[in-house]
C-alpha cells in the first residue's frame, strides 16, 4: 500500500520504520523541511517529503500529531484521494493542546476531529505508549500479546486499519463506531493498559465518560511529579502500573455528556 504518515514524532518514526519494514510505500512528513525528519525514521526504505506531499497518490493516511495541530494539517488530509483511508491516533490534552471549543468531560474526540478532516476516519494506534509501540510488539498468535481497538464506520476501511496494526505487531481488535471511540480516549481502562484482546474488550465495555477527563489529568500530574517537570524519565513499568491503577473500570458505565 501508498502510505503517508503526517507528523514524525515519536510514534510517527515508529510507524514509517514498521509499515516500511512490511513493504508498504510509505511518505512520512512533519511541519518542516524533509531533511529536519530523523534519518532513523527511514532506515527501512520510507521517504522524508514536504507536508504538501504527503497525502498525494496514497491509499493510507496516518495522521501522528498533537490534537492542537489537527487544525493545522486538515487541509492535507481533506486533499487526500477520495478513496484514501484516513487513520487518526490523536489524543487530546487540554494541558498541552489548550481548550478547544466543542470539546470537555465525555465528548467524543474523533466526531470533532472527523468534521476538521471533512472525511471519515478510523481511530487506531491511539491507546498505546511509545515505550510499548518499540518494545513489546511480537508475531500475530503470540500469547499475551497487546491488542489495541480500531473503530471507525466504514466497514473497508476498518478492514485495512485492523490488517495495519496487525502488520505493526498488535492484535487488532474491531471495537465500535467513531461515535464509540470516547470509550478509548485518554483516561479510560483501554488507554495505555496493554491488555489482550478479551481483557481490552472488557476494558472498552467499561469505559465512564464521566471520570475519564478527570483522571487522564490526574495521570499528567504524577507523571510530571515523577519526572521533575519533565526534566527526568519516567519508568515504563511505573507509566504502566499507575495507568492500570488509574483508568481502572468504574461499577458504572456511562455515554458521553454534551
Amino acid at each position: 500500500m501508498r502510505i503517508g504518515i503526517i507528523g514524525a514524532g515519536s510514534i510517527g518514526r515508529a510507524l514509517a520504520v514498521r509499515l516500511s519494514g512490511a513493504r508498504h510505500d510509505v511518505k512520512l512528513a512533519n511541519s518542516r523541511a524533509p531533511e529536519t525528519i530523523d534519518t532513523a525514521a527511514l532506515e527501512t526504505g520510507a521517504r522524508a517529503v514536504w507536508v504538501d506531499e504527503v497525502t498525494a497518490n496514497v491509499d493510507v493516511v496516518i495522521v501522528s500529531v498533537n490534537f492542537g495541530k489537527i487544525t493545522d494539517i486538515a487541509g492535507h488530509v481533506s486533499r487526500a484521494p477520495e478513496k484514501a483511508v484516513v487513520l487518526d491516533l490523536t489524543n487530546y490534552y487540554p494541558g498541552r493542546d489548550g481548550a478547544i471549543g466543542g470539546l470537555g468531560a465525555g465528548q467524543t474526540e474523533s466526531l470533532w476531529v472527523q468534521e476538521q478532516y471533512r472525511r471519515p476516519l478510523v481511530k487506531a494506534w491511539s491507546t498505546i505508549t511509545i515505550e510499548s509501540f518499540v518494545n513489546k510488539a511480537v508475531t500475530s498468535g503470540t500469547p499475551g500479546q497487546i491488542a489495541l481497538p480500531v473503530l471507525g464506520d466504514d466497514d473497508a476501511h476498518v478492514a485495512v486499519a485492523l490488517s495495519l496494526v496487525e502488520q505493526t505487531g498488535f492484535d487488532a481488535v474491531k471495537a465500535g463506531s467513531v461515535a464509540d471511540s470516547w470509550r478509548v480516549q485518554a483516561g479510560t481502562p483501554a488507554y495505555a493498559t496493554d491488555l489482550a484482546a478479551e481483557d481490552l474488550l472488557q476494558a472498552v465495555g467499561n469505559a465512564d465518560a464521566r471520570r475519564a477527563a478527570r483522571r487522564r489529568d490526574l495521570m499528567i500530574a504524577v507523571l510530571e511529579e515523577r519526572s521533575g517537570g519533565g526534566k527526568e524519565t519516567v519508568d515504563p513499568a511505573f507509566m504502566l502500573g499507575l495507568t492500570r491503577l488509574l483508568f481502572a473500570p468504574s461499577q458504572v458505565s456511562n455515554g458521553p455528556r454534551g
